[in-house]
């Protein structure tokens, strides 16, 4: 049997290959992080999450954190022409969230923060650390060549698992599938600068405001700025798209500097009333669309922007990563720690657990689990590219059309926007797309239901919001003699089955460390729900049925006494 040094090498230290090594962590997995770059910081490219990102994070403890550093209710205003319309995204119309907006972060102080708080459980990101070579072995897990930028020699790496966040031009995916996708005519204009005093500029020979401390929109037939008070080497950052050069730039890479006179002109163009007076930083990155063929491959997985990218509509680079990570970090360690025991006794009748083929999953007696990873998050990403695809088409493309569209229509319903905007219904929907409330994983192998003809689940986990492979929304319950919202009793690493006020309890030999029980005092009935760490419903149950719930806790990788 191999003698792995770690049970997930993780290979790349951005926001995705963070949070998937903490979630790893706090479940479990030994876990070493490495990082290509020597150095910490890096200039941001993404600047918002949104509130289902922050419901993921919550239960590793960090989501204080970047509450704090970032901004839950950011001025906005949409400029259309000669036209500025604010528009309020703070307190949606959200209900079951804790999280009822969006918060304007930088990537940045998101990577500080999960940085320390993987540093607080002990394990520290290792920099200057390149993956050069990796192989899978005949008898599972993985190998890997770590080559640091000192002159000690390469470093022999075994893992059970290997996880590649190492960003589009990723050395795992290679391993694992192709990059499936297209490439825009386009790329991002990226830059940190400071503007004229308190942004002066002139419009129709008369002085004009371009207000601080307010995030910046404009939409226009050339494309989309985005201008934002939270710039990193400067007051404000700056991101706009054009059509890209003829100097074949590597896709996702950051190219060389822009020159002040062409982001004015940028500035121009889009009509915003602004002299930049001095540029900190910039630079571009030429865009694409592509997913993997494939998620994993035996012990390599592809996360975030190793297995996704996007254009920058919808925001969603950074928040599909997490969501990413979230959902497999827990598996990997699950796997990892069913791996060192012995193969346990087969479920219960009627209850099935896959098994793969010998030597692929490291010793994992079901590859239902690790399997889930793929058939989970691969359609949940491929729609997810097809909505800023979309998004991007209509709001920044070069093709005639979408600029004549642009051209046309935006003028026309110019007047409409500010009657649009205070219409908060409409924005809580477009947020709770984007944000992906509605994802459910309702065909993943580790969606169970136990059909019976008992009274079925009533009240809070009623059958229309709760069907397995859906997300536990965030209400008000009693637990225990107290109120309290159904999140908090979810924020802590784990797997949650919630009772109803009169199931059974949960045998002793079922609970543990990460497995936890909770009796919802004030919803009626004999049901139950299991809640997997990542916050959507495993089983669900019209009893408390020990031989389904140990089943699907076997299916898990957990065990069983």
């Amino acid at each position: 049997m191999t003698d792995f040094d770690v049970d997930l090498l993780v290979v790349g230290a951005g926001t995705t290959g963070l949070t998937l090594a903490l979630q790893a962590v706090d479940h479990g997995a030994r876990v070493r992080i490495v990082e290509r770059r020597p150095e910490a910081f890096r200039p941001s490219r993404a600047m918002v999450m949104h509130p289902r990102t922050l419901e993921l994070l919550r239960p590793l403890g960090v989501t204080d954190a970047l509450l704090a550093l970032g901004d839950p209710s950011p001025s906005v205003q949409l400029h259309v022409r000669s036209r500025v319309v604010p528009v309020s995204v703070e307190n949606l119309d959200l209900p079951g969230t804790a999280f009822p907006h969006l918060l304007l972060v930088r990537q940045s102080d998101v990577e500080s923060v999960l940085a320390a708080a993987l540093a607080e459980r002990g394990v520290v990101v290792q920099r200057g650390a390149e993956v050069v070579r990796l192989a899978r072995l005949r008898q599972g897990g993985a190998r890997a060549v770590l080559r640091t930028t000192d002159d000690e020699p390469d470093e022999d790496v075994l893992c059970r698992y290997l996880a590649g966040c190492d960003g589009p031009a990723s050395l795992v995916r290679r391993s694992v599938g192709g990059f499936l996708g297209g490439d825009y005519d386009q790329e991002v204009v990226l830059a940190d600068v400071d503007l004229g005093p308190a942004g002066a500029g002139s419009r129709a020979g008369a002085p004009v405001m371009l207000e601080a401390g307010v995030a910046h929109v404009v939409v226009g037939r050339r494309g989309l700025v985005f201008l934002f008070n939270i710039g990193e080497r400067a007051s404000w950052r700056m991101l706009a798209t054009r059509r890209a050069g003829d100097d074949r730039q590597p896709f996702g890479q950051a190219g060389p500097p822009v020159p002040q006179e062409q982001l004015q002109q940028l500035f121009d163009e889009a009509g915003l009333p602004a002299q930049i007076t001095e540029v900190a930083w910039s630079a571009r990155v030429r865009l694409q669309h592509r997913i993997a063929s494939r998620f994993s491959r035996g012990p390599l997985f592809v996360v975030g922007d190793a297995a996704h990218v996007h254009s920058p509509a919808g925001a969603q680079g950074m928040n599909a990563g997490i969501h990413d990570a979230v959902n497999l970090g827990w598996k990997l360690a699950f796997a990892a720690a069913a791996g060192q025991r012995l193969p346990e006794a087969p479920g219960p009748a009627g209850a099935t657990v896959p098994a793969g083929p010998p030597g692929t999953r490291a010793a994992f007696p079901g590859s239902a689990l690790l399997d889930s990873y793929a058939l989970e998050r691969r359609p949940a990403d491929r729609a997810l590219l097809r909505l800023t695809h979309t998004m991007y088409w209509a709001e920044a493309s070069l093709h005639p059309l979408a600029q004549l569209s642009r051209a046309v229509l935006v003028p026309l319903a110019a007047p409409l926007l500010p009657w649009f905007t205070r219409q908060r219904r409409l924005t809580a929907a477009g947020i709770r797309t984007l944000s992906q409330f509605r994802l459910r994983y309702t065909h993943s192998p580790l969606s169970m239901e136990v059909r019976a003809s008992l009274t079925p689940v009533r009240g809070g986990l009623a059958r229309r919001v709760l069907r397995p492979g859906s997300r536990v929304a965030d209400t008000l319950v009693r637990c225990e003699g107290r109120r309290v919202r159904l999140h908090e009793l979810l924020a802590r690493p784990g797997v949650h089955i919630l009772l109803q006020a009169d199931a059974r309890e949960v045998p002793e030999r079922m609970l543990g460390t990460l497995v936890h029980s909770y009796r919802l005092d004030d919803r009626p009935g004999t049901g139950m729900l299991v809640v997997r760490p990542d916050g959507y419903v495993g089983l669900r149950a019209p009893v408390l049925d020990e031989q389904h719930l140990a089943a699907w806790l076997r299916l898990v990788g957990l065990p069983v006494r």
